[in-house]
């Protein structure tokens, strides 16, 4: 068995996403649901040509976290490669950095990022994954994980491409239980979660369609896996890992209406966390508005009028049009 310490088992970890997981966004969760047990970086792309930027790398990771020996064990740093790139280059840099945790992405659906042979796409090219894997375990003594889809057009290599990924070294496996074709299309499949726990030795994270506290119980006893990532789901609910350790693990009733109610209070919390983190690195309000903006597409299906409600905040022209929406919700 893999000496995987990164995260206790039963872990609930806020997955890598493209243009959200940044410094500001991470410290914010961080400070206010310390509850989630792993927080990931967005994936950094590996560039193919030019000199490696040291200083993008670390500014990637966030130089405030990196300062603070207790944030950086609970960040994680994922990089999208692909066998033509620089991997070995931004693997060294991380060494020196001594970067405890390293995640490869090896479930990106993007057309633009598979046309470059990266992320999903690896998984249909044995050889090319093999390659990319040996460069990683071979220069980065840190813990090594991937992130993983059950295969690219289909499944037909899935149990191959597990028994691969193990042999060459790395840690633990986090599964999104569908295809790259699928995309995020219908509901993930969470047997194939239940069978890759059976093909391995290593802890299996699962991931995919985990929107609710009984969904978290769900997945653990139906899996078996050793903890659960969030995507979608931790953007609607970004305190989720809060109920489920508030009620689940204090085995309380919950109650849909109290819910609600907090809901407000939560949403709260987690707008003026961030405002908070992206004016401490000079975040114009345009862009804080855009952002925060993006977050609100997720976060108001709990409510009766959903879609009345996301509208108004979507039209919001200024920053302070927004929060006047905010403090205006019920």
């Amino acid at each position: 068995m893999s000496n995987f310490d990164v995260f206790k088992k039963n872990s609930l970890l806020f997955a890598p996403m493209e243009g959200i997981t940044d410094e500001p966004y991470r410290l914010a969760m961080l400070k206010t649901f310390p509850e989630w047990d792993q927080f990931f970086t967005d994936f950094l792309r590996v560039p193919t040509v030019g000199k490696i930027n040291e200083k993008l790398v670390h500014e990637h990771y966030g130089q405030r976290i990196h300062a603070n020996p207790e944030w950086r064990k609970k960040n994680s740093f994922q990089i999208l490669t692909t066998p033509r790139a620089q991997t070995l280059s931004v693997v060294e840099i991380l060494e020196d950095m001594k970067m405890h945790h390293l995640d490869l992405n090896l479930g990106c659906p993007s057309k633009k990022v598979n046309s470059h042979l990266g992320g999903a796409y690896l998984l249909s090219d044995h050889n090319a994954l093999r390659e990319v894997l040996k460069t990683i375990r071979t220069n980065f003594t840190g813990h090594f994980t991937v992130k993983m889809r059950i295969g690219y057009r289909d499944d037909k290599t899935f149990v191959e491409t597990l028994k691969l990924i193990e042999g060459e070294g790395v840690e633990a496996i986090t599964l999104h239980a569908r295809t790259r074709d699928q995309l995020y299309k219908g509901v993930a499949d969470w047997n194939y979660i239940t069978e890759a726990v059976k093909h391995v030795q290593i802890p299996l994270i699962g991931n995919g369609d985990i929107w609710i506290v009984e969904d978290i119980e769900k997945i653990f006893q139906q899996t078996g896996c050793h903890s659960v990532m969030f995507g979608r789901s931790a953007l609607k609910t970004p305190w989720l890992a809060k109920l489920y350790k508030e009620y689940v693990e204090d085995d309380a009733h919950i109650d849909e209406t109290f819910l609600l109610i907090e809901r407000k209070n939560y949403l709260d919390m987690y707008f003026d966390a961030l405002y908070k983190e992206y004016k401490e690195v000079g975040w114009a309000d345009n862009l804080i508005l855009k952002r925060f903006k993006s977050f609100s597409r997720n976060l108001f299906d709990d409510y009766e009028n959903f879609e009345t409600i996301r509208g108004r905040f979507l039209r919001s022209e200024s920053l302070a049009e927004f929060q006047d929406h905010l403090a205006a919700l019920k």
